[in-house]
């Protein structure tokens, strides 16, 4: 006998069984593309870039304009579907599948055009482009904009949380060039945001973009391609002691009054030859005249060891996007994305309280011994933000919904299963964790530090504060203002009011 509570359990099954089959049919009827559990093509499609998230989504539709959006997130919104955009995927916890089941995915992939207006060097920009596609289209029109290194990310949710890059300490953020974005809200009205029109809702897509409405243009500007570009590589073997010192003198060398905003760089640690040992990097790009960079880092390199080995790259700025990408192109059209079973923490440091060496002593310390001893692939990128000519930093804190202007560093905590693959061992959550307490823990009690939402943690506590600091409050009343049902929805949305 059936009891009275699996009654009502099995009813309510069969009434969401009845919801789903109807919304199947109401999107599948729309004249675009939509991709449901059955179809040949779903697997692949609702196959997360972290394979350490496996999501079901509800539908994954394919709009092919804005009003195409739009009918999808009046559908989604009118059978009670939780709706998000997906640019490229690359969302490290799949918040671009919804982060959890039974989400109404809007794929934007056709949106993936690219024009220059030659009169006002104003990009439009579709959000399913890839970057390395973005680059490659503006420099045919000898045009350029900051954005990361990887090619296959995408610039709807890079731009919509940041987007760092070698040139952002002379151009800023990717967010930072935004003038215009074509959004649809979660009510499905289509309207165009700009700091005249809808000015709230723009404030908010620069910084929080997901959780406010489906962006389907983004209109940017665009800065001419410096005519030559510097990569510069050099890597050290080193000692606890000595990555400590090294990162200390690396410090003082970036606060440097005189450090040009044409320098770019980060560190790139990794496992020392041998227990007790850094492997210990800097990467980075000079976007001036060859000639003149080896005056900019002389006065660093005097300060530490004798590089095991230096490389010099010069070449087009363009080269210089292609290099730094890793790959050898930037053009994503003809090969598939690749996938990694992974996890990442960020910390964003402050300028004004830079890394101690009491810190940088333990953080060494635990990469040189507990780094070495793991049993997952690890490095850790340590981004130059800041420095006194930095271009993120001079963009007022109020002007966008990005939260941190005063950081000197963001790092990187990244960590893979081996050979990429499943399962993913708990020992890699340790290890990480390990990592920023061994930072934050030797940082004065009030350090002023955040994190950052384009590396975004599942497992981050408080990340309400880290990710958004002063801004939280105030895009929770915006959410509740343009999407009071919540329809825009993933584990690390901004939340309206309750």
């Amino acid at each position: 006998m059936v009891s009275l509570l699996g009654k009502n359990f099995l009813a309510l099954a069969a009434l969401a069984n009845v919801v789903l089959a109807d919304f199947i049919s109401e999107i599948t009827g729309q004249g675009f593309k939509v991709l449901t559990p059955g179809n040949p093509q779903y697997s692949n499609a609702s196959t997360a870039f972290n394979l350490r998230f496996t999501f079901q989504p509800a539908a994954i539709a394919y709009p092919n304009n804005a009003q195409d959006a739009s009918t999808a997130m009046k559908i989604g919104a009118q059978f009670g579907y939780k709706v998000v955009a997906r640019s490229g995927g690359h969302s490290y916890i799949a918040n671009g599948l919804g982060g959890k089941n039974g989400v109404l995915v809007l794929d934007m992939s056709s949106f993936n055009a690219v024009s220059v207006d030659p009169l006002t060097n104003v990009a439009t920009i579709g959000p399913g482009n890839r970057l390395g596609d973005v680059a490659l289209a503006l420099n045919n029109h000898g045009r350029a904009m900051p954005h990361g290194t990887c090619p296959y990310v995408g610039i709807g949710g890079h731009s919509g949380y940041g987007g760092y890059g070698f040139t952002s300490r002379k151009w800023g953020l990717t967010v930072d060039t935004i003038v215009s974005l074509d959004v649809v809200l979660a009510n499905g009205t289509i309207v165009s945001a700009s700091k005249t029109n809808y000015s709230d809702l723009f404030w908010a897509l620069r910084g929080a973009s997901s959780s406010f409405g489906i962006v389907t243009g983004i209109h940017a500007n665009t800065f001419a391609a410096p005519p030559s570009a510097t990569v510069f590589e050099y890597n050290w073997d080193l000692s606890t002691s000595d990555a400590a010192s090294a990162l200390s003198a690396v410090q003082k060398f970036v606060l440097s009054p005189s450090l040009p905003q044409e320098w770019a760089g980060e560190l790139v640690l990794g496992a020392g030859s041998s227990s007790g040992r850094v492997a210990f990097g800097l990467t980075g790009g000079w976007y001036a005249p060859a000639v003149e960079f080896n005056a900019v880092i002389q006065p660093l390199l005097k300060t530490l060891p004798k590089p095991q080995s230096q490389k010099l790259t010069v070449g087009t700025y363009i080269n210089s996007v292609q290099y730094l990408g890793g790959l050898g192109r930037l053009n994503t059209t003809s090969i598939p994305d690749s996938h990694d079973t992974f996890y990442v923490k960020s910390l964003m440091t402050p300028e004004a309280s830079p890394i101690s060496n009491q810190a940088g002593q333990a953080f060494m310390t635990y990469l040189a011994n507990e780094g070495f001893r793991a049993n997952t692939d690890w490095f850790v990128e340590v981004e130059l933000y800041g420095g006194l000519n930095s271009a993120i930093n001079n963009v007022p804190l109020n002007a966008t919904a990005f939260a941190h202007r005063n950081s000197l560093w963001t790092i990187q905590f990244y960590t893979s299963a081996q050979g990429g693959v499943p399962p993913f061992p708990k020992e890699g959550f340790t290890l990480l964790d390990g990592m920023v307490n061994s930072i934050v823990n030797n940082s004065p009690k009030d350090w002023d530090y955040g994190a950052y939402t384009n590396y975004i943690d599942d497992r981050l506590k408080n990340w309400q504060s880290l990710y958004y600091g002063e801004h939280y409050k105030t895009l929770k009343s915006l959410k509740q203002r343009y999407d009071p049902q919540n329809t825009l929805d993933f584990p690390t949305a901004i939340q309206e009011p309750q």
